[in-house]
């Protein structure tokens, strides 16, 4: 998908046909990944990669279970790459079977956020048994697993989460350059300085404009696309499930709403190698806190 440039009509009737199951896939994807809009980004790949693979897919059975294996696989690909390969094979390594007695007990949604602590496989179980409702048989094939792996996975999962659920979630730390670096693109758009939006961003970035354009940031036209918009909006800096983001704004009846998250991926040297925009994805809102803390500019 890094690649796709803008999406074609067929690829957005896709996304039209699946739009009532998007916030679900995008729940599983934020607490498989720990952020609603590294989510979402996963999300995008998913979606993209069972376009591609339509012509495989058996017309007999449920198009749900379909697209959350694809997913789950992408969770598991995003977490391996992000540097949890060592976690992810050591869970695999767990054996697959449960003592004798009683089973732990579910997992509410209350406390789904937790299960960010637990190995990818356990994650994975207990989301979509305990949040999702699936069966164990349903969960086995979207896992690759076996029944008895999945139940042993429960048990560990539950049992850990039990022990978590009074603890508060460990904060965020942001380097302040980065800090820096989201306070000048806030600034500078909210001035129109283009060009000086330009300079804080690398020659070979990355752009993802959800269910729009993935590819090239020089060939996206984004800037160009909101300089010339006749709709007023405005970025703030806030937070985004406690760490520093970007909010989008929209004035309406005189008043600011949030309109969306603009995630920046800053690189080494300080400068932006990829903008993520999800505008166009009102469920990325709902499942996280999004608080503005500043106006700038």
């Amino acid at each position: 998908m890094e690649d796709a440039g803008k999406f074609d009509a067929r690829y957005r009737a896709f996304l039209e046909t699946v739009s009532q199951l998007r916030p679900q896939l995008h729940r599983y994807c934020s607490r498989m990944t720990g952020s609603i809009t590294d989510g979402e980004d996963v999300v995008q790949d998913a979606l993209f990669r069972a376009y591609r693979s339509l012509d495989t897919f058996d017309d007999s059975r449920s198009l749900v279970p379909w697209l959350f294996r694809i997913a789950h696989n992408q969770c598991i690909d995003f977490l391996r790459r992000r540097g949890v390969r060592e976690e992810a094979e050591a869970a695999a390594a767990e054996p697959d079977f449960i003592e004798p007695g009683d089973p732990a007990p579910t997992v509410g949604p209350a406390i789904e956020h937790l299960v960010l602590n637990l190995p990818p496989k356990e994650r994975a179980c207990v989301l979509l048994k305990d949040v999702f409702e699936y069966s164990l048989e349903e969960v086995a094939e979207l896992v690759d697993s076996t029944v008895g792996g999945v139940k042993a996975a429960l048990n560990r999962g539950r049992s850990k989460l039990a022990s978590l659920e009074d603890q508060p979630a460990p904060p965020r730390v942001t380097a302040p350059e980065h800090r820096q670096i989201l306070r000048l693109y806030v600034e500078r758009f909210n001035n129109r300085d283009w060009d000086g939006l330009r300079e804080l961003i690398s020659a070979d970035a990355r752009l993802l404009v959800a269910d729009r354009y993935s590819g090239s940031f020089t060939d996206g036209g984004y800037l160009g696309v909101y300089s010339r918009m006749t709709v007023t909006w405005r970025l703030t800096l806030g937070e985004v499930d406690g760490e520093p983001s970007i909010i989008l704004l929209n004035i309406r009846d005189g008043a600011w709403e949030i309109e969306g998250i603009i995630r920046l991926d800053i690189g080494a040297h300080g400068r932006i190698e990829r903008i993520c925009d999800f505008q166009h994805c009102p469920w990325v809102l709902a499942a996280g806190s999004v608080v503005v803390r500043e106006f700038v500019g």
